[in-house]
């Protein structure tokens, strides 16, 4: 927590420009940043890293920014494309990288709420995915809020210009957004004024 403000990291989105999974991640962020919350946010090729290896100490120097980011927050948003029923390969090697979190008293993503979302071509993928991605987040020791939210693709949530333009859509992420806030602001521990850094 940083003078009440805690730090909200999102991250999800595709290799493709304006995909939907990116659009609804920056909505939801900006959502957290009108519940009060600071926020860092990764996509796309911020997320196109080597492979996790945890036995290679160049590959781990390649996620410091994401590692650094995991570190510092409060909360975590993340967006994913479903592909085949599951989240992307890309996305999911990124969230390997938080295996390297082992801070005193804070292990991976403990004691911190992680909002899931997911964008997906139908329904019934949405859903698979939703659940396999709230699955990770336990895994990682994370909180995921009650609310997790499914975009389907097709229903056009989203204009060419990356706005969301369907109120049920919107009231949901906004409400993610909030879950995540509150939690983090609740349950962050006190930390001192996040340091520049030259990466």
């Amino acid at each position: 927590m940083r003078n009440g403000q805690p730090l909200i990291f999102g991250i999800g989105g595709s290799l493709s420009r304006r995909s939907i999974s990116e659009c609804a991640l920056r909505f939801t962020m900006d959502a957290a940043e009108k519940c009060g919350a600071q926020t860092e946010i990764m996509v796309g090729r911020d997320l196109d890293l080597p492979n996790y290896d945890a036995h290679d100490p160049a590959r781990l120097a390649a996620a410091h920014v994401l590692l650094r980011n995991f570190r510092d927050c409060d909360g975590v948003i993340v967006s994913a494309s479903a592909y085949h029923g599951a989240i992307s390969g890309m996305l999911k090697n990124a969230l390997d990288y938080v295996a390297e979190i082992s801070d005193p008293g804070r292990t991976f993503l403990e004691g911190r709420a992680v909002g899931c979302v997911v964008c997906a071509g139908g329904e019934q993928a949405g859903g698979t995915c939703l659940s396999g991605l709230r699955t990770i987040v336990h895994a990682l020791r994370g909180w995921p809020t009650p609310l997790g939210v499914t975009v389907n693709a097709r229903d056009g949530s989203f204009d060419a210009d990356g706005q969301c333009v369907d109120d049920t859509t919107r009231t949901h992420l906004e409400l993610l957004a909030e879950q995540v806030v509150v939690f983090a602001r609740r349950y962050a521990p006190a930390q001192p004024a996040r340091e520049e850094s030259s990466c």
